[in-house]
């Protein structure tokens, strides 16, 4: 990668910013183990073999935003396991964005899998690797959901872009107010090369750790008015016409070329009758 690019990524990374408020304040625990310490400043969700997972969920609803959270994964044989990051809504039409992290053999990458739900389809997967070692420190994992795309980040550098084809008689999801999900659980049966291979309970338990969620977002109250209806001052609400310049599209194309390791809008097989429409449009999707 041209030493230029690789500045202007750097520079990009240190420039994020998130919040240190008290986790315990945003999130309620879910399941068996998850813990939050440092007078709520973090949070660790842990995973073994009686107990069985832990997760968190957002207290608030949301429709559009900008969602940072600081991750630090599972270290060391993390085969199996499996940690999410996501927004959705509820029941058979949900609505769904997710960041999911599958572990591996120690010393072999993690896999970044995303995908989007729209009242309730899914099957728009597009995987990564990472260009860091996400266990070593905390990592800045980002969704921006406004209503004219979705932009998946990692340490403020765009991986995916996924946009809304609404016109063309594509759904997306923009009218069901969606939840903050996390949670640390056993997917051997899937999640490490197809199941291949297994979770290895002598490394139990396992542990991933969460700090500086920033969530600046509109919020849905429960009679389903939503806070961005006020006429307030806009200025904090920048990712509500967030677009990648022309910058962001130089290190969404390095991503994509150098740690994309599946793109469902290229799997053949799984299509041979054909592409998803929205495939023929963009390859970021």
């Amino acid at each position: 990668m041209p030493s230029m690019l690789l500045l202007g990524l750097l520079l990009a990374s240190s420039l994020m910013a998130a919040s240190a408020g008290d986790l315990s304040q945003d999130f309620f625990l879910t399941g068996v183990g998850g813990q939050i310490l440092d007078n709520g400043q973090l949070l660790m969700l842990s995973l073994d073999n009686t107990t069985g997972g832990s997760g968190f969920e957002s207290m608030n609803t949301y429709l559009f935003g900008r969602f940072d959270m600081d991750i630090k994964l599972v270290p060391g044989n993390s085969a199996g396991t499996v940690t999410t990051f996501y927004l959705s809504s509820q029941g058979s039409h949900h609505d769904e964005i997710d960041f999911e992290f599958l572990g591996n053999l120690s010393g072999d990458p993690y896999t970044v899998h995303t995908n989007v739900f729209s009242q309730g389809i899914g099957g728009r997967e597009m995987q990564f690797q990472l260009w860091f070692d996400p266990t070593l420190d905390f990592h800045t994992y980002t969704f921006i959901w406004n209503s004219e795309q979705i932009i998946f980040m990692v340490d403020n550098i765009p991986i995916r872009e996924f946009k809304n084809r609404e016109s063309e008689g594509l759904s997306y999801p923009n009218k069901q107010p969606m939840t903050i999900y996390s949670s640390l659980w056993d997917g051997e049966e899937w999640a490490t090369r197809g199941g291949a291979i297994k979770t290895n309970w002598t490394e139990a338990p396992f542990k991933t750790f969460y700090k500086n969620f920033n969530g600046n977002a509109c919020l849905v109250s429960s009679s389903g008015v939503s806070s961005c209806d006020s006429k307030t001052s806009t200025s904090s609400l920048s990712w509500q016409s967030q677009q990648l310049n022309s910058k962001s599209r130089r290190y969404l194309r390095w991503v994509q070329k150098h740690y994309m390791i599946y793109n469902y809008c290229t799997d053949h097989k799984r299509f041979s009758n054909g592409f998803p429409r929205e495939c023929r449009r963009s390859k970021s999707h």
